[in-house]
């Protein structure tokens, strides 16, 4: 355990990425955990037993990770390359490329195709089925109005986010045209975008330490119910210190969500109630990315220098995986109060 970080964090895990953390997800069948980084690897962890399971190294940085199934998954790569990899048997297959660094990728379970969002401005699916040592060509290509910085989905759903502050929703069945183009409601550069899990809309937040909710619906009703707020920021001395909100993650029981921000600190918020449940105990660094396993149990915590503040002495990666309490997850019952 790191000296300074007490067994309140969670439980480290062995052997974690030597630089930068870029992403982690845990799998939808086990404990499994995907970790990409920008040591060029992408590493799968049993979170529950801590044991490394096996490990990828790439030809660049890994700028994030997604599973297709419980022991493979996808990679998408600064050197503009998109690959599944197979930890059971060892294999690597090439699915294609970009123009520019691959920043984002998804694998949609509903219609079996691979999502990436990259840097040259666009999306490109995949058919994974047709993956081998030869690039092939994608499915299909869409121009997107900026660098893609963040992608989420849920069912059929697929949020964009780019820089510009633009946020395209495509629905993955016609993919031709986004159902929906908008303007981020917050006021500065989008870090992370994630969907409800129950399919309305989806959590954006941003670099000035704030996060958005939004709905898909478009009625006046539905987007009346849309809000923002304050978060990772401290006051001293009447001044204000905002951080970059780098993570989100929804709980896939309760619906509530954890944040990570550049302060080193993870809060659990009540969205439906506009509450903060829970703020659990700083951690060394950055929290860079988030994850709730499958059944909630389980939070993966990445802390991870994001150089938000440039070049400065940091405390190493690490990867905590804390078992997470109901009370700190769970929304709590509205106070009722009876008629006079």
């Amino acid at each position: 355990m790191m000296a300074g970080v007490g067994v309140g964090a969670g439980r480290e895990l062995s052997s974690p990425p030597t630089d930068g953390i870029s992403n982690l997800r845990f799998s939808n069948h086990s404990d499994h955990l995907l970790v990409s980084s920008w040591d060029s690897t992408v590493r799968l962890y049993d979170a529950s037993v801590n044991i490394l399971k096996g490990q990828f190294t790439h030809r660049g940085p890994v700028l994030d990770c997604c599973f297709h199934d419980d022991a493979s998954g996808f990679t998408g790569c600064a050197d503009c390359t998109v690959r599944r990899f197979d930890f059971n048997t060892g294999r690597e297959d090439l699915l294609g490329s970009h123009e520019a660094p691959i920043r984002c990728v998804e694998y949609s379970h509903s219609t079996g195709q691979v999502i990436t969002g990259s840097w040259d401005k666009t999306l490109r699916c995949w058919d994974p089925r047709a993956a081998s040592g030869k690039e092939r060509a994608p499915m299909g290509t869409y121009s997107q109005p900026e660098r893609v910085y963040s992608m989420s989905l849920v069912g059929h759903h697929l949020v964009v986010a780019t820089a510009g502050r633009h946020i395209n929703v495509y629905d993955l069945r016609s993919m031709s045209q986004p159902e929906q183009r908008r303007e981020s409601s917050l006021k500065y550069q989008t870090r992370c975008v994630r969907c409800y899990p129950n399919g309305t809309g989806y959590a954006l937040s941003s670099v000035e330490g704030r996060v958005a909710m939004e709905f898909f619906d478009m009625s006046e009703a539905g987007q009346a119910k849309k809000y923002a707020f304050k978060c990772h920021r401290k006051s001293e001395a009447g001044r204000d210190t905002v951080y970059p909100v780098n993570a989100i993650a929804f709980h896939p029981i309760y619906g509530t969500f954890a944040t990570g921000g550049c302060d080193g600190y993870v809060n659990v918020w009540d969205g439906n109630n506009k509450k903060r449940l829970y703020q659990y105990s700083r951690y060394p660094t950055s929290i860079a990315a988030l994850s709730f396993s499958r059944d909630g149990r389980l939070l993966a915590v990445a802390s991870s220098y994001t150089f938000s503040e440039g070049e400065k002495p940091h405390e190493p990666d690490a990867i905590f995986v804390r078992s997470v309490n109901e009370a700190e997850v769970k929304p709590k019952p509205k106070a009722y109060v009876a008629a006079p």
